[in-house]
């Protein structure tokens, strides 16, 4: 299993790197690579670019709907309904519930059919399979929205992702003995933070230290904070390799790494 971080700044896009957008790839049983992607938020998809034809993707997750994780689907409709190739098959795009209805109306387009031409919406549930990858969505703490972080497990290798959230249980059970888990930290200890809403740097790597994950990597840090005095709040508190996300870097995980 491959992850290549598209996006990591959090919030809205920064100097260095679009918003939140990970493509993860991984071959099943006939050698064919399935291309799935976590989030697509402001200015990712034309990054994308530089990764994989995006037209080459099998699916979409959807961590939850603000437009730093999901508005640059309205760009993707666009390109997926008019490429000069021909309208392309429809593929799925997993998120909450009301993600058709929320894309729909930030592209000014009627509820129905909205985006379903181009699209299979999926609302979160139970565990599902896309190809080689299996998805366990998680609920979790943000601001009291559908909010969602996810446990992919593909090539004996598992990937964890906390999109974005305040402090929870939820991210134990989410990491636990994960190959490398991808955590968002846009808070600063040393700041009043409001509740419900990100986590800091240090809890990031404390609920890293109680999973057991393998990895900790630090992403979503809004351009207006120092990412590297978020980090060092994590290595005190995470006995593993603790590094940030950045745009263009990727990991190999499970068989190969």
């Amino acid at each position: 299993m491959k992850l290549s971080i598209v996006g990591c700044s959090g919030s809205y896009p920064g100097p260095d790197s679009p918003a939140s957008c990970y493509l993860v790839q991984a071959d099943d049983a006939e050698g064919r690579t399935w291309n799935l992607l976590l989030d697509l938020g402001n200015g990712a998809l034309g990054a994308l670019h530089r990764y994989i034809d995006p037209l080459q993707l099998d699916a979409i997750l959807l961590s939850h709907l603000h437009a730093d994780h999901c508005i640059d689907i309205t760009s993707y409709y666009v390109l997926r309904k008019y490429h000069p190739t021909g309208s392309q098959p429809v593929i799925p795009i997993h998120g909450p519930k009301g993600s058709a209805r929320r894309l729909a109306h930030a592209f000014d387009l009627p509820r129905k059919p909205g985006m379903r031409e181009e699209f299979a919406f999926h609302r979160y549930r139970d565990a599902f399979n896309i190809g080689p990858f299996t998805i366990e969505p998680r609920a979790v703490d943000h601001l009291g929205m559908p909010a969602y972080g996810m446990r992919i497990t593909a090539d004996g290798a598992t990937l964890a992702y906390s999109g974005d959230t305040g402090p929870t249980d939820v991210l134990v059970e989410l990491a636990e003995g994960a190959d490398l888990f991808l955590c968002e930290a846009s808070f600063r200890e040393e700041d009043d933070n409001p509740p419900s809403l990100h986590l800091t740097g240090r809890e990031a790597g404390e609920a890293a230290q109680r999973a057991g994950a393998k990895r900790l990597v630090i992403t979503h840090v809004p351009p207006w904070h120092d990412a590297e005095k978020i980090l060092a709040e994590a290595v005190p508190v995470f006995d593993g390799p603790a590094e940030l996300a950045r745009a263009g870097a990727t990991y190999v995980l499970g068989a190969g790494a």
